[in-house]
């Protein structure tokens, strides 16, 4: 099978679970999951976010698995204000893959689903929650800040299927020194 036709069989199977209760990484893994990301991609439809996308960058960050099953998500990004970090604790659910987080911007727990990854080259990641309104962010994640076309058009299309809107898909440049040269290796020093 050409890696056209994979791309299409694994979007059509991304659509067909709309809606459907989201379905994390078969057998999902947390150890391999586990190290440094890029968020090379992002779909996020906030009316808060609208004025701030013409300055996303692509964030960097490292993924840490617990003893517990849990994991903690160092994060870094460029700003206008300056390169920020920024520590997510992912509480681990009775299902693997699935995880949950306070989000202090708004003040509730939310929850995180790692929809798909090959571990070595990208993950899809979804975050959802209904409150006051349907709240949906889809990432895409790669271990180097460069993916091929066909893992970004599959990211697009699962987008799309949420419901999000081809304006609010964003795949961002790369933002220069964020993180600073030695916040980096103390991070990857650390893993």
């Amino acid at each position: 099978m050409g890696a056209r036709a994979a791309a299409a069989a694994v979007t059509a199977m991304l659509v067909m679970m709309v809606h459907a209760d989201v379905k994390p990484q078969r057998d999902f893994n947390l150890q391999r999951f586990a190290g440094k990301w890029y968020r090379v991609g992002i779909a996020y439809d906030s009316p808060r976010f609208a004025p701030f996308r013409d300055h996303v960058k692509i964030s960097m960050g490292t993924v840490a698995a617990l003893a517990n099953g849990n994991a903690n998500l160092t994060m870094w990004d460029a700003t206008p204000i300056g390169c920020l970090k920024k520590l997510y604790q992912y509480e681990k659910t009775n299902i693997s893959g699935q995880f949950t987080y306070f989000s202090t911007t708004h003040n509730m727990v939310k929850d995180i689903t790692v929809v798909e990854t090959n571990y070595t080259d990208y993950a899809v990641v979804l975050k959802h929650k209904v409150f006051n309104r349907e709240y949906t962010q889809v990432a895409l994640y790669g271990r180097t800040q460069k993916l091929r076309n066909d893992v970004v058009q599959k990211f697009k299309a699962f987008a799309l299927s949420w419901g999000l809107s081809r304006e609010s898909i964003l795949t961002p440049p790369p933002a220069e020194n964020c993180p600073p040269a030695a916040s980096a290796s103390a991070s990857a020093s650390s893993q």
